[in-house]
């Protein structure tokens, strides 16, 4: 066996952890769900030790399913949901509140203030990123302003603030028994306090927010051994080796290393992120500039756009209007109709991201008739996800100035063929589903592979990754176009008249 690495995958619905091979093959896994909390309209939390049990009760099992033992292992990854907000005692390890969440919207009329004030070119041009209540520093406002005593403990050093990696890395390690309080800057550069050109956390912002910079985790480059779990965690001292957010861990492990290359991970939500190299790309239409997983002493850019509903709109199929009983079922369903008979579902039920950014924006289905089915409405929500994530790769292409060669695909819906043909349709290029489609656990992994001596460079790296399905356009350029300008009015009628 070649030396083994662990990743955990940290998401928003379960907590998975896969142990990989030195090639990126699969040796053992284990998933947990994860308990979704929604104590008012817009609001979404987990409970913070719950996200830590579960994480190592799959890690644990994982070891057992690949037949390793943690003395075995050379390092550890961590790839996790980003902007979850966490904060937690130091002495005690006790959180303060559940995580509040990314698709959480508590901070909606922070947020507007903020833009009010004309803060938004400001946030920009430090974070790369747009005033909204997706990211962490108006979340953690939120928990200062309103848990009683926390900004007085927050001042006097004894609370920390972290996103989900922060918080597995610090219970990892020893948590009040001398934890690790860092981060990566691919996770720092989603909390709108870090200045991604400066790779420092924003003294302004921390002001403007009163946020206390005591609270922050230490930001290293997401390759680096962060410190080593202790010995009754997983059965030996392993070194943690690699932090990246999920969505650009994925980029990491689809080997997207040099700008240009696209990756678009279909998840609980949908993220598209591009590389754009060592320099930032500034975007002209509604996208985000982020750092990508740095490996290396030099800065790494990309350009992200999130679709908030991408899987989830197949989980509210199932528990919302009990369409279906089980996720898998909906292609199935979605093709016993042609296509879905003029029905169009905008799900909004967050508001819309990029490239629209309309928090106000609430979730519709259009075009009903009395013939109208159950697979009439699945197709159109599997299309949805389609429809969000071309717009947002269009805009992509645009800022790029160049149209996209090809799109790498990942996530659990990517398994699903009807959906990654519309969106090779939709966009009019290849779609490539890679061999290993669990690239977000495997780029944890290979950023651990890199700080511990298991893998050499990037061009390693990029030689290990295999294609495992391509899905070639079937539709005229003329047709694409009119089914995106289609779905554009749609969006309008969602923007215009909110629910």
């Amino acid at each position: 066996m070649s030396t083994p690495l662990l990743a955990l995958d940290q998401g928003t619905s379960s907590s998975r952890a896969i142990v990989f091979d030195a090639k990126g093959r699969i040796l053992g896994q284990a998933q947990q769900s994860l308990t979704q909390h929604f104590p008012q309209p817009g609001w979404v939390e987990h409970d913070p030790l719950e996200i830590w049990s579960t994480q190592l009760g799959t890690a644990r099992a994982a070891l057992a399913d690949a037949g390793v033992t943690a003395a075995q292992l050379a390092g550890i990854g961590i790839a996790n949901q980003r902007e979850t907000t966490l904060l937690w005692d130091r002495r005690t390890g006790e959180p303060l509140h559940r995580a509040i969440v990314w698709q959480d919207r508590r901070t909606e009329p922070l947020c507007a203030t903020l833009r009010a004030q004309g803060l938004g070119r400001l946030v920009e041009s430090s974070t790369g990123l747009v005033i909204d209540p997706y990211f962490s520093a108006t979340k953690l406002r939120w928990l200062l302003d309103n848990l009683p005593g926390a900004r007085a403990r927050a001042l006097r050093g004894e609370l920390a603030f972290g996103t989900v990696d922060s918080w597995l890395l610090w219970q990892l390690t020893g948590g009040p028994r001398g934890g690790v309080h860092a981060t990566d800057v691919s996770n720092a550069s989603r909390t709108m306090l870090f200045n991604i050109g400066t790779s420092t956390w924003d003294p302004t912002l921390l002001s403007l927010l009163d946020i206390p910079a005591s609270l922050l985790p230490a930001v290293h480059p997401s390759s680096h051994v962060y410190g080593h779990t202790t010995p009754d965690t997983l059965g030996a001292a392993v070194p943690i080796g690699g932090i990246a957010g999920d969505q650009q861990s994925a980029l990491f492990g689809q080997a997207c290393f040099t700008p240009g290359l696209a990756k678009n991970t279909y998840g609980t939500g949908c993220f598209a992120l591009m590389h754009t190299g060592a320099q930032r790309q500034v975007s002209r239409n509604g996208l985000l500039s982020t750092r990508a997983a740095q490996a290396g002493p030099q800065a790494g850019y990309a350009l992200e756009g999130s679709v908030f509903m991408g899987g989830a709109v197949v989980q509210w199929l199932r528990d919302g209007l009990g369409v279906i009983r089980h996720s898998s079922e909906v292609q199935a369903l979605a093709e016993q109709v042609p296509d879905s008979g003029g029905v169009t579902v905008v799900p909004a039920f967050t508001g819309l991201g990029a490239p629209y950014w309309k928090p106000e924006a609430r979730a519709a289905i259009l075009g009903l008739s009395r013939g109208s089915t159950r697979a009439h409405i699945a197709r159109a929500a599997l299309e949805s996800i389609a429809y969000q994530s071309t717009a947002l790769l269009q805009a992509m292409a645009r800022d790029l100035g160049t149209p996209l060669s090809e799109l790498r695909v990942d996530g659990g819906a990517c398994v699903n063929d009807l959906l990654m043909q519309c969106q090779a349709d939709l966009l009019g290029i290849p779609v490539v589903r890679p061999a290993v489609t669990e690239t977000t656990a495997l780029g944890a992994a290979y950023l651990a592979g890199l700080a511990c001596g298991v893998h050499a460079d990037l061009q390693q790296l990029a030689a290990l990754w295999e294609v495992g399905r391509v899905f070639l356009p079937s539709l005229a350029p003329a047709q694409a176009a009119a089914r995106m300008a289609e779905w554009e009015q749609a969006v309008l009628r969602v923007i215009r008249d909110p629910a």
